[in-house]
């Protein structure tokens, strides 16, 4: 009998499985209604367009944010995974999912927050969020992953969230400030979105090495930071300052990750 046999279970282990499930739908409830259904307004329209691809200078360019499809599609997949009998007692689910369906929650209360809050509860949430990701995914580094389904669902998954959720972070505090800041510290908006893409580069090689080299984080910021790039060289507000070193910081994130990945291997 392995630890993971349903025989090991206990109600805790359905009231997890039970609330991921239940997160899940909330979470898919608000992006729709993030996405314009129901009679909500589309992201972009929100905090009239703060949010938006010209809403600051550190937003990426609109086509990046498909990747929450990615993020949305491997969620529900995780959650009818982990609500599987086999699983219910398995040590990784019971590590992971209370912190995945938190992240959930919170993810679906940042599009409630933009659509009927202001944009400090938004930074707060979403703040919050990268937290709990970051928890999530130190999580899943320190329990052993066997199989290329745990690999993907939960190391790819919650990767893929904290990634994107890092970019998206700085994005919008970035909008915040631009609509709260003097004018006359519009002068150093450049600067300021040079140094905290300074900053993000420090955190992604300190993703990719907590994370002993998994490439999920490192592909969702290298993905983000590459449209952020592209918005900022050829599109309003124009920076080629922080359009280069956009570009300059989605390969370290992705050249650290993958030298920690080889290293790692080379040593064992």
């Amino acid at each position: 009998m392995t630890p993971s046999s349903p025989a090991h279970a206990n109600r805790s282990d359905v009231v997890r499985q039970v609330a991921v499930v239940a997160a899940t739908c909330l979470m898919i409830a608000a992006a729709m209604v993030g996405a314009g259904l129901f009679g909500g307004t589309p992201v972009q329209d929100l905090q009239g367009g703060a949010l938006d691809v010209d809403g600051s200078y550190l937003a990426p360019a609109r086509p990046a944010f498909s990747i929450w499809s990615a993020i949305y599609i491997g969620l529900v997949a995780y959650a009818a995974w982990q609500a599987l009998p086999q699983q219910r007692a398995d040590v990784r689910q019971r590590a992971m999912g209370w912190w995945v369906a938190a992240s959930e929650v919170l993810n679906g209360l940042w599009l409630l927050a933009a659509q009927f809050a202001d944009l400090p509860t938004t930074v707060a949430v979403i703040f919050a969020l990268a937290g709990v990701l970051a928890l999530a995914f130190h999580r899943a580094v320190r329990t052993a992953r066997e199989g290329l389904l745990p690999a993907l669902l939960i190391d790819g998954v919650t990767g893929l969230h904290l990634g994107w959720v890092t970019i998206a972070a700085v994005a919008n505090t970035a909008a915040w400030l631009t609509r709260t800041a003097p004018e006359e510290w519009a002068d150093a908006a450049a600067v300021a979105g040079v140094v905290a893409l300074a900053v993000i580069a420090i955190i992604a090689v300190g993703i990719g090495w907590r994370g002993r080299g998994r490439l999920a984080p490192a592909l969702a910021l290298a993905w983000g930071l590459s449209w952020l790039a592209v918005a900022r060289l050829s599109g309003e507000p124009a920076s080629t300052a922080i359009g280069v070193t956009a570009a300059a910081v989605a390969v370290i994130a992705l050249g650290a990750t993958l030298a920690f990945r080889f290293s790692r291997r080379a040593a064992s």
